[in-house]
């Protein structure tokens, strides 16, 4: 038994309602449960109850015992002076205010339907990867759809808060946002870090300045990340060198700001060479890439901006010194999906709330016209009977399974409400 069992009875009142009796015999009737803050404090704000023949407003506090109380110390903190109901499963101990006025108890256990409770224990018993594994796919497809969009919302909430820090250093500059944005992307996982870092380091006003000239970027790039530190015979590399030296006094940038790029295990299309090429190639194409992102209504506008090539020397090179097979290593479009969901979306998100306008059906709408993505978690929902058809799908699993199944909050996810509503 935990807590939170307690907390979804208390929430939902699955219990006998019509025949609560505190401890002490005292007919209770709940009016409002109050509201559930899941912060520091009583469990439920702001309750209406009547307990005997006396009305009450305040709060409400739910443990696993009566006694759990002073383990947790509430008789030493203010914020628990108003709790109007001690909610517990078990009564092992009386409970008094400073006063030393009792706090009148429920002992949810006597009005609890026991075949409910047997469902909970079933739901939530050992498991090889999530709780509900065995039983996810009798979940009605109404139920999961509408929490597959909740699902998406809280995902989209919590992408927001570092764009708003990085809006808020930038000055409210969306384009300087986007920009640290698709580094940290182009980098994938094993470089996202560095290439954020290498963003950050460089003003965009620079990068206004110098994109007409697709040298003057890679030498920026390359040189913020450390890749012209050596010494090389290769023209081109000293050609890099000596305009980032150029620039770098010029604009005042700091040197050796991030650190090194990592090319281990990484195909050649994803080495760091080439997607700082690549990167700089879109916005030596695109001087306001923002604006004609945030006004792509479809995916086909979406691959259409990022319809660019690297430079002469990258189309033979895949790293200095070393000449390789000639290619024009543009996006692929698995790459910019990767863009869409991860920078794009997140993005428009946060740029069209901050204007007052809801443009989540657009998202969503979008992503249905992009792939799944491909990886561990994913798959196991498939194995579960939960296919992905789409991103908007793969997104809110990997929500589901990164906020409530790893988290154990089946009490919180409709899912496992659900499960615990069938016979």
């Amino acid at each position: 038994m935990k807590e939170a069992f307690l907390h979804y009875l208390w929430k939902f009142k699955k219990m006998d309602v019509l025949h609560l009796r505190t401890t002490t015999n005292e007919e209770i009737q709940i009016i409002a449960v109050g509201q559930y803050l899941e912060k520091a404090g009583p469990d439920f704000f702001n309750a209406q109850l009547i307990i005997g023949s006396q009305k009450w407003a305040g709060n409400v506090e739910i443990h696993l015992k009566s006694s759990d109380w002073y383990v947790h110390n509430h008789e030493r903190d203010e914020a628990y002076e108003n709790v109007i109901l001690h909610v517990v499963w078990e009564h092992d101990s009386e409970i008094f205010r400073k006063d030393n006025s009792c706090i009148p108890v429920l002992e949810l256990k006597n009005y609890v339907d026991h075949k409910l409770v047997l469902s909970y224990q079933d739901l939530v018993a050992s498991k090889s990867w999530i709780f509900c594994e065995k039983y996810i796919k009798s979940v009605d497809p109404f139920t999961f759809s509408n929490w597959q969009e909740v699902l998406f919302l809280e995902r989209l909430e919590r992408k927001s808060l570092p764009i708003l820090e990085l809006l808020k250093r930038s000055n409210n500059d969306w384009e300087a946002v986007l920009f640290c944005l698709l580094a940290k992307n182009f980098g994938l996982n094993t470089n996202g870090d560095a290439f954020l870092k290498m963003a950050s380091s460089i003003p965009f006003s620079v990068i206004r300045k110098e994109c007409s000239d697709v040298f003057a970027l890679e030498s920026l790039f390359f040189g913020s990340v450390g890749l012209l530190e050596l010494d090389r015979e290769d023209t081109y590399f000293k050609e890099l060198k000596k305009r980032y030296t150029y620039l770098s006094h010029k604009y005042r940038l700091e040197e050796n700001v991030v650190e090194k790029v990592q090319f281990f295990k990484h195909r050649p299309d994803n080495f760091p060479t080439i997607r700082l090429a690549q990167l700089a190639g879109v916005y030596h194409h695109h001087h306001n890439l923002f604006s004609k992102l945030i006004d792509c209504k479809s995916m086909t506008a979406i691959y259409a901006v990022f319809d660019v090539f690297v430079s002469d020397y990258w189309e033979n090179h895949y790293v200095f010194d070393k000449v390789s097979p000639s290619k024009r290593k543009k996006l692929s479009r698995s790459f910019i999906d990767l863009i869409l969901i991860n920078t794009i979306i997140p993005l428009r998100f946060t740029y069209d709330r901050s204007q007052g306008k809801d443009n989540v059906e657009d998202l969503i709408q979008l992503l249905n016209d992009v792939s799944a993505e491909k990886n561990v978690v994913i798959e196991k929902f498939a194995s579960f009977g939960i296919k992905s058809k789409n991103a908007f799908d793969s997104q809110s699993l990997l929500q589901l399974k990164n906020e409530y199944c790893n988290r154990s909050r089946c009490l919180e996810c409709a899912v496992g409400i659900r499960l615990l509503k069938q016979p």
